[in-house]
């Protein structure tokens, strides 16, 4: 008898969404590392075929693609509200929140539903989402709370900072991501680079959140040698507001790039272009582009915070996130050429640590444990 590990994903994973990524990096991974006599489906909202098809070319070893019956929005209101009509039990792994959670019998009916919490925005940085979206986290951790049979953080920060915030004793696991599957600078990174209009040599910041930009760019206009800055993670219609944001730093619109939604590989070519990848957020989330960073290689320097200092450990340089502490951190990591290139080999062996199938691994694990 085979049992199968079900797999909520999002179905189609808008471009740049590194948390619906995940699903589909994570799905591929516990399809590849499947323990005997089990397997892997993905459990998705009522997409057309032909993202069924699309999910099932990304994400090979699948056994199965199950739709709900409800589209994405429906499905998220339905499970909000209880209701899981159509969608069955057995072994369910969320890589989100949006999850069945409903009474189940884990005893004897061996049915299990575990849930993923990326970051705590709603909590730490309401205003950085949607009100509904704020509404809809802190209603499903509710449900979480009666529900879940385990909730998965990406870090021992994260787990301590949901503990304060809810009261999930020991279901608690620490489970980190990773940069996609083969992540790697591609052979056509100048002629990417060239595309997006950006110059030749950079800071690149992370912009995925807006808390600690106004620091961030305060520190390169006071440290960064005079060189431009490139800020990702900013949504196209937000790209104004961040340049204009900059220049009240000090900045001229000129140094200020702002690409759009960047594929993997694109992102990969920024990130190797850059002198440094400046992370001044302090938000209690899975830094991805830090991550993806250290997984290149790239230099990176971060605000000094709890997930930094546990995901970078001593593969980046970590200093006071105010402008001063980022302006002296940008000071020393540009001093050389060898300081980068020292930072560059650290922040690669970090970057080692990191890896999907780890994660699936400790994934089964889990539901073993369970």
């Amino acid at each position: 008898m085979t049992t199968t590990l079900r797999v909520v994903i999002e179905a189609p994973v808008p471009t740049g969404d590194r948390q619906a990524q995940a699903g589909r990096e994570l799905a591929g991974a516990l399809a590849s590392t499947a323990p005997s006599g089990c397997d892997v489906a993905a459990l998705v909202p009522s997409v057309p075929d032909d993202v069924i098809a699309a999910l099932r070319a990304e994400v090979p070893g699948l056994a199965r693609v199950d739709t709900a019956p409800l589209a994405r929005r429906e499905l998220a209101a339905s499970w909000q509200l209880g209701i899981a009509a159509g969608v069955g039990g057995g072994m369910i792994h969320a890589t989100g929140l949006a999850a069945p959670l409903v009474r189940h019998d884990r005893v004897y009916h061996h049915d299990q539903t575990v849930v993923t919490m990326w970051d705590l925005a709603a909590w730490e940085a309401p205003d950085e989402l949607a009100r509904p979206f704020v509404s809809w986290q802190k209603a499903m951790l509710k449900r979480v709370g009666k529900h879940a049979d385990a909730v998965v953080v990406p870090t021992h920060a994260h787990a301590e900072r949901l503990a304060e915030i809810a009261k999930l004793g020991e279901r608690i696991r620490v489970i980190a991501g990773a940069a996609p599957e083969g992540f790697a600078v591609p052979t056509d990174e100048v002629g990417r680079r060239r595309a997006l209009e950006l110059p030749g040599e950079y800071v690149l910041v992370d912009g995925t959140w807006s808390t600690g930009l106004d620091a961030a760019f305060a520190a390169v206009a006071r440290g960064g040698e005079g060189l431009p800055m490139v800020v990702t993670g900013v949504a196209d219609a937000q790209a104004a507001d961040v340049t204009a944001l900059a220049v009240e730093a000090g900045l001229t619109a000129e140094r200020v790039h702002v690409p759009g939604g960047l594929d993997a590989a694109d992102r990969a070519a920024v990130l190797s272009g850059a002198s440094v990848l400046l992370a001044p957020a302090t938000v209690t989330a899975f830094p991805w582009l830090v991550v993806d960073a250290l997984t290149l290689g790239t230099p990176v320097l971060a605000a000094d915070c709890a997930v930094h200092r546990e995901v970078v450990v001593d593969g980046a340089v970590l200093v006071d996130a105010a402008a001063e502490g980022l302006a002296d951190g940008l000071r020393q990591v540009m001093e050389s050429d060898s300081a980068r290139e020292r930072l560059s080999v650290l922040s690669a062996d970090r970057g080692r640590a990191f890896s999907w199938q780890g994660a699936a691994e400790r994934v089964w694990q889990l539901h073993a444990d369970l």
